[in-house]
């Protein structure tokens, strides 16, 4: 578990705060649906963490509400395991990282996050701007590029897909370890947008055999239940591999991970925990649990 200064004293979900209690009774259970619910842990997912509790406590004779304190910590873990899984770097050379989102949600910033964590892990990265819709997106983009050292492939006119090919080929030309391939912001309802990026992903399969290795979906923590639906059309267009939780940092609604581990567990492979360049780290249950209820 990480120190109490890091951004785990910053998820404020407000369940550590139920335990202070003198009894373990009924309205404690209550108290603490109601505060499951109002974090976005979802229906589904409190109620599975209630059945799983009720049932822990008879079987462990549970009678503090300490005790319930760290069985709900662990069930939490439990719950959000399957969702850990390492970006593996191996998958091929290069590694063609798919970025998707809706406006807004932190593409942008994530993907300069994330190329700074690769280069800690020893790869050299190429980014593409295949955000062709957005104003400035080209510039923010490269300003990313500029601060990790790291060349930005654009075009001044011309389609995502055309973006996406040349980056494809001159990360082969040049030995490039991870591409990391950029698309403009949009909403599931957008259809053809939605079309689009499934055309950019189309492409990229075509400049190199396999890619993209990764189609990663970046979300807005803050965006509560919304992200679960995200998550489903998404997944439904692209075949998501992984998703990248940002501005967890502050925010009253890191539960909605227990919705995604409930009722669509696609991996979670990166959270953002803060504004710097190096707040983008890979989903740890355990810490992300110890984060929620303490």
């Amino acid at each position: 578990m990480l120190a109490a200064t890091s951004w785990t004293a910053r998820l404020r979900s407000g369940l550590g705060a139920l335990f202070g209690r003198a009894a373990l009774d009924e309205p404690l259970y209550e108290a603490l649906e109601d505060a499951l619910l109002a974090a976005d842990c979802g229906v589904a997912a409190t109620r599975h963490l209630l059945e799983c509790l009720r049932e822990r406590a008879r079987r462990e004779r549970i009678a503090e509400p300490q005790a319930l304190k760290r069985a709900l910590q662990e069930e939490l873990r439990v719950l959000l395991e399957p969702l850990e899984k390492p970006l593996d770097l191996t998958r091929g050379k290069p590694l063609v990282v798919m970025i998707a989102g809706v406006n807004g949600s932190g593409k942008t910033t994530s993907i300069g996050k994330l190329a700074k964590w690769l280069q800690a892990q020893g790869k050299n990265v190429l980014l593409a701007a295949g955000d062709t819709f957005r104003a400035a997106a080209r510039e923010q983009l490269a300003a990313w590029g500029a601060k990790n050292g790291v060349a930005v492939i654009s075009q001044a006119g011309g389609d995502a897909a055309a973006v996406v090919y040349d980056a494809a080929s001159a990360a082969r030309a040049r030995g490039i370890d991870v591409l990391i391939a950029d698309t403009a912001g949009r909403l599931p309802t957008q259809l053809h947008l939605m079309e689009e990026i499934r055309k950019v992903k189309r492409v990229l399969a075509k400049a190199l055999p396999g890619a993209p290795h990764e189609v990663l979906l970046v979300l807005d923590a803050n965006t509560g239940q919304n992200a679960l639906a995200q998550v489903r059309a998404f997944d439904e267009a692209l075949g998501l591999t992984g998703l990248v939780l940002t501005k967890l940092d502050g925010t009253a609604k890191g539960g909605v991970v227990c919705a995604i581990a409930r009722e669509r567990p696609v991996p979670l492979l990166f959270i953002g925990v803060g504004e710097g360049i190096d707040d983008l780290r890979p989903f740890a249950a355990a810490e992300f649990a110890g984060a929620l209820v303490d």
